[in-house]
């Protein structure tokens, strides 16, 4: 049996250490989906609420805590990504979607079906396969050097195309569309979170290597990393919470985990070309893996039911049928309006809204 070199076994290690920190995150922030929904339910009850553009949520304690239990999610998250690359720590992420679903299923009354719990072995099953097959990344030695394959035209190109259709959804698009199309708000998290992960595993390999003793607060691209990671998290929590306040927790977590985590290993395999040197077979693994945890989530997503917090919203559907009674001698009588009415009456009502 061959032994593993030295170098072999540290990079062994290190993808071991963010493999159980990217657990350990996942478990977190699928608490926080929790918390904080229901936090964002009680601001809701008590005012405007956060999908039509309220903010009473942050006067609200228990969406604090939720955020609270999400920020110490994410620095385990941000630790991961020191050792380990987003390749193997991202798709990890579906693991929250599976406590998110569970605890859900007891606390915000969002049943989880027996075809679910299917769902929910997939996401462990395809995880499995990822972290078996998870690239041995080679750490930069720099933020310099980041920052050299940060402006390689490949990265640049994906980072404007990122940008520009965030701010095409953001400006145009959930105005008109972000109440009814989950894929606005969604896709606005996604596609920022991916620069947000690129940002963020740059301040990290930093921060590692100024412990290690090679300082790395004298470079401008250090703290030029951390403001765009400071700055595309916060668009995230913006419109994840508009997202998680609109839409069905369970209908949110799966989506935002197929288009971000997608997107986010498109993003590190061009900046920190992740895929370089694997095999064909390894790479086949991978992609097996994250297709099969990509499965899980959409079946846990088809066999939850619709979120029923929305039902007094104005974006409801009414009810197909119109019912009158008429009361009069003791004669009590019960007549039923035609299809007809109903769809006139639900086409005024909305034209006359968004008009």
């Amino acid at each position: 049996m061959s032994q593993m070199t030295p170098a072999a076994t540290d990079l062994f290690a290190a993808n071991l250490k963010g493999s159980l920190l990217a657990v350990a995150s996942s478990a977190f922030i699928g608490v926080s989906f929790i918390v904080k929904k229901k936090g964002l339910r009680r601001a809701g009850a008590a005012g405007s609420r956060a999908g039509v553009g309220g903010y009473g949520y942050l006067m609200e304690p228990l969406w604090w805590v939720g955020m609270v239990t999400m920020l110490v999610g994410e620095i385990a998250n941000f630790i991961a990504y020191m050792f380990a690359p987003a390749v193997l720590v991202t798709p990890l992420g579906a693991l929250s979607i599976i406590v998110s679903a569970v605890l859900a299923h007891f606390t915000l009354n969002e049943k989880l079906k027996r075809v679910g719990i299917l769902g929910c072995v997939l996401c462990i099953v395809g995880s499995t396969v990822i972290i078996l097959h998870a690239p041995q990344e080679r750490a930069p030695s720099s933020v310099d050097e980041i920052w050299h394959l940060a402006i390689q035209p490949a990265f640049l190109c994906y980072a404007a195309f990122a940008v520009a259709v965030s701010l095409f959804l953001m400006i145009y698009c959930a105005p008109r569309y972000g109440q009814m199309n989950i894929v606005v708000y969604v896709g606005i998290c996604s596609a920022i979170g991916s620069l947000t992960v690129m940002g963020i595993k740059a301040v990290g390999i930093a921060i590692k290597l100024t412990i290690d003793g090679i300082n790395q607060a004298g470079y401008f691209q250090t703290w030029l990393f951390a403001a765009v990671s400071v700055a595309c998290l916060v668009i995230q929590l913006v419109y994840l919470n508009k997202a998680l306040d609109t839409f069905n927790t369970a209908v949110v977590s799966p989506i935002y985990y197929a288009m971000f985590t997608t997107l986010t290993i498109l993003a590190s395999a061009i900046m920190f070309k992740d895929w370089s040197g694997q095999s064909a077979s390894k790479i086949a693994s991978e992609i097996c893996g994250f297709l099969t945890v990509l499965a899980g989530t959409v079946v846990l997503h088809s066999t939850r039911e619709p979120d029923q917090t929305l039902s007094a919203d104005l974006y409801a559907p009414l009810p197909p049928k119109i019912y009158w009674h008429i009361q009069g001698n003791g004669d009590i009588g019960k007549q039923k309006e035609d299809d007809s009415l109903s769809c006139d009456i639900i086409t005024v009502l909305r034209q006359d809204y968004f008009v």
